[in-house]
């Protein structure tokens, strides 16, 4: 099953599989009466690389505004069955977690080995442990700006997230951390009007050299101001895509990967 992007492009797409009852999207959940269903996960995945998509992301505990995390057990207790069914039927396929907890990166590590992401919204600053295990493991990680407003909270959007990363590409480096993807953290402790701001000026953070993910797909920077919710901006998402692929954009994390897909094709032609 082919799992690349339009003409080898340096480009992905990385495709949301929520293992949850309560993200913002609907469309996304595949927890049905307290079980993560398990041939819904299949089939999306599957669909999601046939689609075109490079790297699929479970997240097994909601990061929603206003959302209450999971415990750690019934994080790991979702997340495992799935990797263990996963990891076998799709083994040249890259799984990024989405999770703060450096006990459940140890735990998809055993099924997944060096084709787990790290993907971690407080960038390690949840769990102290999660910097030097993913340097000790040599994996790659990405890194989110936004967990925490209280940090570098002084100037513009864009240089809060810069100062943001120059502080985090210290602490990567001191726990060993080589391979780390910049995400700016679209929705995440900024106003609608900071986020749109950092959208246009996406293209200043190409200065620290970093593959650039950018996760807008049906976020309330787009919804809120028309009114709408998240099922309804579908093309809204696109066309946001569109300025985050010309503002540097190297991976575009998504709930619809054919659309985005097509988008890409259209982008490189």
């Amino acid at each position: 099953m082919s799992n690349m992007t339009p003409k080898d492009s340096d480009i992905q797409l990385m495709a949301i599989v929520n293992l949850t009852d309560d993200s913002f999207y609907s469309g996304s959940r595949t927890v049905r009466d307290g079980l993560v269903d398990l041939e819904l996960v299949r089939a999306r995945v599957a669909a999601a690389l046939r689609e075109g998509a490079a790297i699929v992301d479970l997240g097994a505990s909601s990061s929603r505004p206003g959302s209450v995390p999971v415990g750690e057990k019934v994080e790991t207790d979702r997340l495992e069955p799935v990797l263990e069914i996963l990891s076998k039927e799709f083994p040249d396929t890259c799984f990024s977690v989405d999770t703060t907890r450096a006990k459940v990166v140890e735990s998809a590590y055993r099924y997944l080995g060096n084709r787990l992401i790290v993907n971690d919204i407080s960038s390690g600053e949840d769990d102290p442990e999660m910097l030097p295990l993913v340097g000790e493991l040599g994996l790659r990680f990405v890194a989110m700006h936004g967990w925490d407003p209280s940090k570098f909270s002084e100037g513009d959007v864009v240089g809060r997230v810069a100062a943001y990363f120059r502080e985090f590409g210290r602490k990567a480096a001191e726990s060993g951390i080589a391979d780390w993807i910049l995400d700016p953290g679209f929705g995440f402790s900024k106003t609608v009007e900071e986020n749109w701001e950092l959208l246009g000026r996406l293209s200043e953070l190409k200065s620290f050299g970093r593959p650039i993910l950018v996760g807008i797909s049906r976020k309330s920077m787009l919804y809120k101001p028309l009114g709408l919710g998240p099922e309804d901006v579908l093309e809204e998402t696109c066309r946001a895509n569109r300025t985050a692929l010309d503002g540097g954009a190297s991976i575009l994390r998504v709930h619809d990967v054919k659309p985005a897909y097509n988008l890409l094709e259209q982008y490189e032609n």
